[in-house]
Formats: C-alpha cells, structure tokens, sequence
C-alpha cells in the first residue's frame, strides 16, 4: 500500500511541475526551421517571464485562441515585436526595420528566405506581441492575420512559456538558442 501511495504521489508531483514549470511540447509545422524540425519535442519553461520580460528574439509557446485561430491550439513562433514598437517590412535592402532601424535576423532567419514577402507597417499595442516564424516562407503567422479582428498580434497573457531545449529526438538534443 505504501508503495502504490509513493507511486501516486510522485505522478501527482510530476503533473504539478508540468502544469506549474515546465511542460513538452510537439513541433508540428515547418515554420521554425531550422531551429526547431518537425517531430522535435521541447522543452517549455513556464516560469521564464514571472521575473523578467519577454525579450526580441525570444522563442516562445503561445495560445493562439482570439489571434490566431478560434480555438485553443499552441504555436511556436519568435518574439519580433515588443509592447510599443513599430515594425516595417521591409527597407531598400529587403530587411525588417524595427523603430526606425535595420533588423539583423541572419543567426535565425531560413537560408534564402526573406524577412517577408508581405509588407507591412504595424504598431504593436500594449500587452501584446508581433511573433513571426524562421521560416517565413512557410510560416503562418502574425503577418498572415494582419486582417484578423486581433490584428496578427497576441496578448501577453497567451504567452505560456519560452521554449528552453529540444530534448527528442536524441540526435537533435540541445538547449535552444535564443
């Protein structure tokens, strides 16, 4: 009896650290390559932001409910606009300009991708973010609901998490680059 109480209390201790800490998740899309593949699972830290601020360049686990879908399903994407900035696409040179400056995306953006072959010109409202893919050519994101009732951009309070590690598969182990 003992033994069945250790087990059900560590089950419990586990599902409390998922829910409270860290969670995995499944890459499902293309979209993040080649940071992130499909089939990689990673790591998500739940606590990355109690005491600190979402940063530009952060990879993150969102809810898209109310920005990007009608129902509740996660996506992966990269911070690229933060609460205030104004975020163009794109100048002569074809690169994003963020309040007034160049944009350097090449430690992360797709090996022959552009920054975007949809030009805009937003400001990011208060408590929100513009969150872009790596790959944009086959990323479904902010700049895809620029027409949406949310304007492509998501509420800080949809942010679960940054995604810290790919832990499967075993080849492709490696804490994530930020």
């Amino acid at each position: 009896m003992k033994f069945l109480l250790w087990i059900a209390g560590l089950i419990a201790l586990v599902w409390l650290v998922s829910i409270l800490f860290v969670q995995q998740f499944l890459i499902t899309s293309n979209s993040m390559e080649n940071l992130l593949q499909v089939g990689d699972r990673v790591v998500v830290n739940h606590t990355a932001y109690w005491f600190s601020p979402v940063s530009r360049g952060d990879v993150v686990v969102f809810n898209g409910r109310d920005s990007y879908s009608r129902e509740d399903r996660d996506y992966v994407k990269r911070v690229i606009g933060l609460p205030g900035d104004r975020v163009m696409c794109c100048d002569s040179h074809g690169r994003l300009i963020i309040n007034g400056q160049p944009f350097d995306e090449v430690d992360y953006l797709f090996p022959g991708d552009s920054p975007s072959e949809i030009e805009f010109d937003i400001q990011v409202p208060d408590g929100k973010y513009w969150l872009m893919g790596d790959h944009r050519s086959l990323s479904s994101d902010s700049r895809s609901h620029l027409g949406d009732p949310g304007g492509g951009f998501v509420s800080e309070s949809a942010v679960k998490g940054q995604v810290i590690a790919v832990i499967w598969p075993p080849s492709r182990l490696e804490l994530t680059p930020q």
